[in-house]
């Protein structure tokens, strides 16, 4: 771990710790998802296991003397999803557990250290409903329908029930509630599909922050999403990715840090039918500008396995 007695170094110390658990944790805000109000028939279901790594700088600011500061974020998830019918819309309700092994190192001076985690991470929850577009159709409806424009809104929660220790600086949970408040709209043009989404992630409270005492707020973080696809035969298709997030300063024990994000990134996304119930989505991003936080290249790769429950007609 970063130790530092000197003087104000221990408070040095404390605020580059903030940046590595902002750079563990800020992959959510980074995420691209390309497709994620597709129209589906109610009563699909997919399980879907993926492992990924992240890697490069964090960026701080260049007054204060910290150096060479990296993170390493490999990771390892489970999730599962199911589409169903909500007040006559289509709705997908998915849920992920990540198991994350990350390792933060950097330099203040001639003095330099590095620390390891892993363990389970917070979990996530996210509710979508599509309402243009998302009118609740079984499979043979939903086969012979149209519905070039989906309008779309989505409620992410992340539970702080992930490895947390107050008296540790770095940590995989965080010890607070996020929520992600989203509206998106799809819209496909012949074998294209262009999406755009605008999000905020909202943030409670930590009251136990290092050193169990402390309280760490941070304001809230915006994004914005936009991706085209190209569907070359159903399943198999690649999309060009680009996210903007702005904001999420970060305050501890009333004092402001300087560490406002504005960033960007780019990335791309393939998605390939290995069976009838089966695919594989692989996906890149990197940092196209990085204002403060993680600069990161990242690559993703999930398979996932759905299937189709049989609805029974109304009145049956």
């Amino acid at each position: 771990m970063l130790r530092l007695e000197a003087g104000g170094a221990w408070k040095l110390t404390l605020w580059t710790a903030g940046l590595m658990l902002t750079a563990a944790r800020a992959l959510p805000a980074q995420d691209l998802e390309p497709r994620a109000y597709t129209a589906a028939p109610i009563g699909l279901h997919f399980l879907v296991a993926s492992v990924g790594r992240s890697s490069g700088a964090v960026l701080v600011d260049t007054s204060l003397p910290i150096e060479d500061v990296r993170a390493v974020v490999e990771s390892a998830a489970i999730g599962v999803g199911t589409t169903f019918d909500l007040a006559g819309r289509t709705a997908l309700l998915v849920g992920v557990v990540p198991y994350p092994w990350a390792e933060a190192s950097g330099r203040v001076g001639e003095t330099a250290g590095k620390v390891t985690r892993s363990g389970f991470a917070d979990p996530r929850v996210k509710l979508s409903v599509n309402l243009l577009g998302g009118e609740a159709l079984r499979p043979r409806e939903f086969a012979a329908s149209r519905r070039p424009t989906i309008l779309g809104v989505s409620l992410s929660i992340v539970a702080p029930v992930g490895q947390y220790y107050s008296d540790k600086l770095i940590n995989l949970g965080t010890n607070r509630w996020q929520f992600k408040p989203e509206i998106g709209l799809s819209h496909a043009i012949g074998r294209w599909t262009i999406d755009g989404y605008t999000a905020v992630w909202l943030y409670t409270v930590n009251d136990a922050f290092f050193p169990g005492s402390s309280t760490r707020t941070q304001d809230p973080l915006f994004t914005v999403q936009a991706h085209a696809s190209y569907t070359l035969r159903p399943r198999l298709w690649f999309a060009i990715d680009g996210t903007w997030y702005a904001g999420g300063t970060t305050t501890v024990n009333g004092v402001t840090n300087v560490d406002r994000q504005s960033n960007s990134r780019i990335g791309g996304t393939f998605s390939l039918p290995l069976t009838a119930r089966q695919s594989l989505k692989v996906s890149y991003s990197t940092g196209a500008k990085t204002r403060s936080g993680g600069d990161f290249n990242t690559v993703a790769i999930g398979w996932q396995l759905s299937w189709i429950t049989p609805q029974r007609p109304p009145g049956s």
